[in-house]
């Protein structure tokens, strides 16, 4: 098809690098053309490649070139790190196509690696809290979620998880359910080597992964479903 996914050109890490060490708009500038035609158009086309093959997957994630997307400028108006440019160019489809959503996949190119993610990532308090209430109330379906991840050679990421459980959730004592509870995000990760990126078969492994990360999208869908009901009260353990 038209703008199907040939890879990321050869000089993409490179262009990086360069940018990495130059942080100059005016270097930018004058490299756009390298940055569009090793960059960001590739990851344009392997966005619009995943969401058809998402699509024929029945995995309801989708975005397009244009909104999905990061800058590869940085926000640096809160930061103390005030270099203009980040050291990477992702994106993420979602199921809507925006950034807005939960239960998306996210993919990042980088000087600090290459990988991507199907994530429940800074779920708002309502959801956060629901996704913390069906573990310590239906234990056995989210044990049932974290073998089917095993059986596909995942795991949830522990990253950024809270040093002490959450008000609320004292009584839950099994400690699997205690350090799930403890998360702020729901994630698992597949390592993108950087020499793969070079091809079209990359998409092919990223669909893989995210065909392999279903029972996670799917776990949190049921939740995010039922958020508007009631959830009732944490049961003692």
């Amino acid at each position: 098809m038209e703008g199907a996914f040939k890879g990321f050109g050869q000089k993409a890490i490179p262009f990086l690098k360069a940018l990495d060490f130059h942080q100059s708009r005016e270097w930018f500038l004058e490299n756009r053309d390298l940055f569009e035609s090793e960059l960001r158009d590739p990851l344009g086309d392997l966005v619009e490649t995943l969401t058809q093959r998402f699509a024929q997957a029945g995995l309801g994630l989708r975005g397009d070139r244009k909104k999905s997307l990061f800058r590869i400028n940085r926000d640096v108006r809160f930061a103390k790190d005030k270099r203009p440019y980040n050291r990477h160019l992702s994106a993420i489809l979602s199921p809507d196509g925006s950034k807005m959503e939960q239960g998306v996949f996210y993919v990042h190119i980088g000087l600090e690696g290459c990988f991507a993610g199907v994530a429940w990532w800074q779920p708002g308090p309502q959801l956060l809290l629901a996704m913390r209430k069906a573990i310590a109330m239906k234990p056995r379906e989210f044990r049932a979620m974290v073998a089917a991840l095993s059986k596909q050679g995942l795991q949830l990421d522990a990253e950024g998880c809270m040093k002490r459980t959450p008000r609320g959730f004292e009584q839950v004592t099994d400690e699997d359910l205690v350090t799930a509870i403890r998360n702020r995000h729901f994630v698992v990760r597949h390592a993108i080597d950087q020499a793969a990126i070079h091809g079209p078969a990359l998409a092919d492994e990223l669909v893989d992964f995210a065909v392999r990360a279903k029972p996670l999208l799917d776990w949190g869908r049921a939740i995010e479903g039922r958020t508007t009901q009631d959830q009732g009260s944490v049961p003692t353990a």
